[in-house]
């Protein structure tokens, strides 16, 4: 099946970069839609002006919507003008369009829905990173995996994704984050329509660009999203969705962990107000459950990192295109 690939550009303050990324994109690309995100250096006019492509569209905002507006915005245009792949990369020089086959390549092979790159597949490539960013993108990992269930992905920030149409259109787009916290919202919301997400290895590169993007700023907000689409994630699809052996070892794990521990907690208090040392039964009644529970959690979790999706979207709706 041939395929229509659309780059998405979102613009903000990178009027100095954001036409060298343009030049680079290959003859391979259909469409290339820039999103000028109410940019205060007018990143669109210029662009209308000084580049003569072809393939080009700009869409322009009247009022700010951050990085995930401009992508949403950039990704309904792109829609409209025939693509079935789109791909998003920043305009700061950051992502190289030379690697858009690599990243593209799972999806033009039936074998990913949506890919994403990953810069911390190698030492050398986490090596030339600041080590502010290390440590709070292997945190945000962490966090993405229990929220989204996409268990083997990593680097949940990365911006240089690409997504098949037929994931698209199965997203509730206005429903996907406007900020900094949207690509790890599309890793949550492609979970929930169970979506084949690929990592693609990348080297990270780091020019003279300044990030708009403060993490000690945004740090809370995305710990607090992320708990939040754990919860939603865990009872929609064990308790609303499906009901399965996962779904049994979730609740009494958690029932038999807290017993042990609430009625372990007064027993030790109410030993150390007696004076009196616990008897063996007491001990036991409080230790099995909390062994049992923590069995049955683990139990759980393993169920759940082996029930990432494994059969692309657009291998089950390829008639609808």
């Amino acid at each position: 099946m041939s395929h229509k690939v659309a780059v998405i550009i979102p613009c903000y303050k990178v009027r100095t970069f954001v036409l060298d990324v343009i030049k680079k994109i290959g003859p391979d690309v259909d469409f290339i839609v820039v999103v000028d995100d109410k940019c205060p250096d007018n990143s669109g006019e210029f662009i209308v002006k000084e580049c003569s492509d072809q393939r080009l569209t700009v869409v322009f905002h009247e009022i700010n919507k951050g990085v995930g507006g401009a992508v949403m915005s950039g990704y309904n245009t792109a829609l409209k003008l025939g693509a079935t792949i789109l791909v998003k990369i920043d305009g700061d020089g950051q992502m190289d369009p030379s690697i858009m086959s690599s990243i593209i390549a799972p999806i033009v092979s039936g074998q990913a829905d949506y890919t994403k790159g990953n810069r911390f597949h190698s030492f050398y490539s986490v090596s030339k990173m600041p080590k502010l960013l290390i440590f709070g993108n292997a945190s945000l990992s962490f966090l993405t995996k229990f929220s989204s269930g996409y268990w083997s992905v990593f680097d949940p920030t990365n911006g240089y994704i690409a997504i098949h149409k037929a994931a698209l259109i199965k997203l509730e787009l206005k429903n996907i984050s406007e900020r900094y916290f949207f690509e790890s919202d599309m890793l949550i919301k492609l979970g929930d329509v169970r979506a084949l997400v690929v990592d693609v290895p990348m080297e990270a590169v780091y020019g003279e660009e300044e990030s708009n993007l403060k993490i000690s700023n945004i740090f809370f907000q995305f710990f607090i999203g992320n708990i939040k689409a754990t919860l939603r994630r865990i009872i929609y699809s064990y308790y609303m969705r499906d009901f399965n052996i996962a779904s049994v070892e979730l609740f009494f794990g958690i029932v038999f962990t807290l017993f042990g521990l609430i009625y372990g907690s007064i027993e030790w208090s109410l030993s150390i107000i007696n004076d009196e040392v616990a008897s063996t039964g007491t001990v036991m009644i409080a230790t099995l459950p909390i062994i049992l529970g923590f069995q049955m959690l683990l139990a759980f979790l393993n169920y759940d990192v082996g029930n990432e999706p494994k059969i692309p979207l657009q291998k089950l709706t390829v008639k609808d295109e």
